[in-house]
C-alpha cells in the first residue's frame, strides 16, 4: 500500500499511456512483419514452393506475435474504458473487417497445404494476402481519423453518440488524409515484411523481397513526410484550456477543450519529441539502403526503428489527447479524463511488472530456437509437417 500511495493517480495514468504505446508498438514490430509477409506473398513467390518458403518464415511465430494485439486490446479495456467503448463503437465495422481478416489468417495457414490442388492453394494464398494487407491499411486509416478527430459526443450521463448514419462508421473513415495514413501503415509493414524475408529466406524469395521492400520503404518515408506536412498546414489540433487537475476523477466532460491551428505546436512546447519523427524517417531511409545493400540483421533493426518512430510520433504529438472529438471538442478523451480508477491502474501495473518480463523472455527464447533461414530444401524435406 505504501507503493500505491507513492504512485500518484497522475503518474499511473502517464505510465499506462506509455504502456499502451509499448503494447501497440510491440504488436507492430512482431505481428507487423507477419502482415507484411502476407501482403508480399503473391509477389515474392511465383511457384508453390517459393510461397511455402515465405509462409514458413512466419509460420512458427505468428500465433505468439498476435499476443501483443490481445494485450493491447485488454489494456484498452481495463485501463481506458471510455476509449474502449467509444473506439469499438465508432470503428465497429472497420474492427469487424480486421477481426475477420485475423480469423481467416489462421485458417489459411492451417488448410493451405492440405491439398495439392493449385486452385485450392492459390485461393488460400490470396486469403493470406488479404489478411495481411487489409488490417495493415485499416490500422493506418483509423489513426488518420483519430488525428483529425472522431465525430462523437457524450450526453450528460456519459452516453456516447456518433454523428451520421451507421454506414458512415466505415465509409466515413475513408477521407483523403486517413487513406494517406493507411498508405503509410501498409507500406511501412510491407517494408518490415521485406526486411524479415531478407533475414529469414534465401534465393529468389529473398531477392524479390529486397526489391519490393526497398520500394515500400521509399513510399513509407514519402507518405509519412507528406502526412506530416498535411498536419502542419491542413489538420487542426486540440488543447485543454486553462488550469486543470491531472489527478482528478475520470470524466470525459471534465475539461474545457478547444481546437488549435495545428497539432505541431506540440513540438514548440516539447522540442524533445522531434526525436520520434526523425527516427521514423531515418529508420525508413536506412532500411531502404540496407535492403539495397543486401544487409540482413541491421536492416530488420532499422525497419523496427522506423516503426517505433512513426507510431510514437503520433502519441507524443497528440499527448495528452487519446481520441479527440471533432463534433464536440469538450467530449475529447485524454490521458487525464478517461482512465480507470487509481487502484485499478495500480493493480494492473503490478500484474504487468510480474508477467511482462515472462512474456518477453519466452518470446526471446522462441526466436532464438527458431533462428536461421527457411530454404526450399527445408520445405521439400519436411513437406508434410510444415505449412
Amino acid at each position: 500500500m505504501i507503493l500505491h500511495e507513492l504512485l500518484s493517480y497522475e503518474i499511473l495514468r502517464v505510465l499506462w499511456w506509455g504502456l499502451l504505446g509499448v503494447l501497440l508498438i510491440g504488436f507492430a514490430l512482431t505481428d507487423g512483419f507477419d502482415m507484411g509477409v502476407g501482403a508480399l506473398l503473391p509477389f515474392v513467390g511465383q511457384t508453390d514452393l517459393e510461397r511455402r518458403v515465405a509462409i514458413n518464415t512466419v509460420g512458427p511465430v505468428w500465433e505468439g506475435n498476435q499476443v501483443w494485439f490481445i494485450l493491447g486490446g485488454g489494456a484498452i479495456f481495463a485501463a481506458w474504458p471510455p476509449l474502449y467503448a467509444v473506439s469499438f463503437s465508432g470503428f465497429y465495422l472497420a474492427m469487424f473487417v480486421v477481426l475477420a481478416a485475423f480469423i481467416v489468417r489462421p485458417v489459411a495457414f492451417k488448410y493451405r497445404s492440405k491439398r495439392d490442388d493449385p486452385r485450392w492453394r492459390t485461393a488460400w494464398d490470396w486469403a493470406l494476402f488479404a489478411s495481411g494487407a487489409v488490417p495493415a491499411l485499416l490500422f493506418g486509416v483509423a489513426v488518420g481519423n483519430v488525428i483529425q478527430g472522431v465525430p462523437f459526443h457524450f450526453t450528460d450521463d456519459l452516453h456516447s453518440i456518433y454523428e451520421g448514419a451507421w454506414y458512415l462508421k466505415f465509409t466515413g473513415l475513408l477521407d483523403p488524409f486517413s487513406i494517406l495514413a493507411g498508405v503509410v501503415s501498409l507500406s511501412m509493414l510491407i517494408m518490415h515484411g521485406g526486411a524479415w524475408l531478407t533475414l529469414k529466406a534465401d534465393g529468389v524469395v529473398q531477392s524479390r523481397a529486397r526489391t519490393i521492400g526497398s520500394v515500400a520503404a521509399l513510399v513509407a518515408v514519402a507518405a509519412y513526410a507528406l502526412a506530416g506536412l498535411w498536419m502542419a498546414v491542413g489538420i487542426e489540433g486540440y488543447r485543454i484550456v486553462g488550469d486543470y487537475l491531472t489527478g482528478g476523477p475520470s470524466n470525459p466532460l471534465h475539461f474545457e477543450v478547444e481546437k488549435t491551428a495545428t497539432w505541431l505546436t506540440a513540438y514548440a512546447d516539447r522540442p524533445w519529441i522531434a526525436v520520434a519523427p526523425v527516427m521514423g524517417i531515418l529508420g525508413g531511409v536506412l532500411t531502404f539502403l540496407g535492403l539495397r545493400a543486401g544487409r540482413e540483421v541491421s536492416t530488420l533493426l532499422f525497419s523496427k526503428m522506423a516503426i517505433l518512430g512513426v507510431i510514437s510520433s503520433v502519441g507524443l504529438t497528440m499527448f495528452p489527447f487519446i481520441m479527440p472529438s471533432s463534433s464536440d471538442p469538450q467530449s475529447s478523451l485524454t490521458v487525464w479524463n478517461s482512465s480507470s480508477s487509481h487502484l485499478t491502474l495500480f493493480i494492473m501495473l503490478v500484474v504487468t511488472v510480474i508477467f511482462m518480463p515472462l512474456i518477453l523472455m519466452y518470446t526471446a527464447w522462441v526466436y532464438k530456437v527458431l533462428w536461421g533461414k527457411v530454404t526450399e530444401a527445408d520445405v521439400t524435406d519436411n513437406s508434410h509437417s510444415v505449412y
